[in-house]
């Protein structure tokens, strides 16, 4: 655990270790939590009781779990993003239309963040819900992301958080990923095949705002049996048509 020399940064950084942890056990006792943060009991109580006098955990008998107060702090964040207000629709509309699991990612702090996503009524069910923290490497749309930010950000995000391996499909060094995001410039969609999950292809497209900067990027996924690497001329249309009824929705919103 990281120690913070100033005391006021440090005691916030315990809460947020404790409430990881409570994430992470799916709830827990206050020994369970000091146990694995290595503090003391008393230490531990005292947060949680401030925690659960604020709502954002709750005690039930000698349990204690993340509270759903998150869920409002989460939606509250979600919707001050214009690109979800207006891409949500047509995010529900594309995996309809492709019968694939379809999906919004913006970046955030170097990282991808799910914001959006849908089903088909009989599309596989992915490891993917908003909120979700990703590597940008290992999804399409987090290369799509990547593929239009500028080089001296790309290399800040690369020194940030690295390129770790999720799959022995995952791109892990930087010569291989700038070879690839210049690709996807010419072709203008990334694909992610197999980078994160094994058997999960995906392709997407990046979104711009009216001045051209790259906000997020939208994408399907399923099954790498049912999207060929080199995608269907149709999957892509249906794609790209999404992708541009929400950057006209931004531009007049």
């Amino acid at each position: 655990m990281t120690r913070e020399p100033n005391t006021a940064v440090r005691t916030t950084a315990r809460s947020l270790d404790i409430i990881e942890t409570l994430r992470k056990l799916d709830g827990a006792r206050l020994t369970e939590v000091a146990s694995h943060l290595d503090l003391p009991d008393s230490t531990v109580h005292n947060h949680l009781t401030t925690l659960v006098q604020r709502g954002y955990v709750v005690r039930n008998a000698n349990t204690y779990s993340v509270s759903l107060r998150f869920l409002d702090v989460g939606e509250y964040a979600r919707s001050r993003r214009k690109i979800y207000q207006v891409g949500r629709s047509e995010i529900d509309e594309l995996a309809d239309k492709t019968e694939k699991a379809a999906n919004l990612l913006v970046e955030e702090d170097g990282s991808g963040v799910f914001l959006y996503n849908a089903r088909a009524t009989d599309g596989v069910p992915l490891d993917i819900h908003p909120g979700k923290h990703v590597g940008l490497h290992v999804t399409a749309p987090g290369k799509a992301i990547l593929a239009h930010l500028p080089e001296r950000r790309i290399e800040s995000i690369l020194d940030q958080h690295g390129l770790s391996s999720r799959t022995p499909e995952t791109i892990t060094t930087t010569d291989e990923l700038f070879e690839e995001l210049n690709e996807i410039r010419e072709v203008g969609y990334a694909i992610s095949d197999e980078e994160r999950i094994r058997g999960v292809r995906s392709i997407a497209v990046a979104i711009k705002n009216e001045n051209g900067q790259v906000i997020g990027a939208i994408g399907v996924a399923g099954p790498a049996s049912q999207i060929s690497e080199s995608p269907a001329e149709l999957l892509l249309e249906d794609i790209s048509r999404t992708k541009n009824i929400i950057e006209l929705k931004l531009a007049h919103s």
